[in-house]
């Protein structure tokens, strides 16, 4: 995705142990966002954003409700 207002930077731990120790990295990836929300490892696209929009603030999204929306809209509908 591009968006000016996003901003990413991958860090070496092993040729950067100061910076991995200042940031409590016990495994990787580590994913900190804003310096106030944080998660090691991979994790699913939808926990990802959530903790984006908590971080800044905005309501997070209710993915199974999602879901079953979009599976609703996916019903053909009958004409009787």
């Amino acid at each position: 995705m591009v968006n000016p207002n996003v901003t990413a930077e991958v860090v070496e731990c092993q040729e950067f142990p100061e910076m991995a120790q200042a940031f409590q990295v016990s495994g990787v990836p580590k994913t900190v966002i804003n310096d106030s929300s944080e998660f090691v490892g991979a994790v699913p696209d939808e926990i990802f954003i959530n903790a984006i929009l908590q971080t800044i603030g905005k309501e997070e999204i209710d993915w199974a409700a999602e879901e079953e929306k979009q599976d609703d809209a996916d019903k053909p509908t009958s004409l009787i």
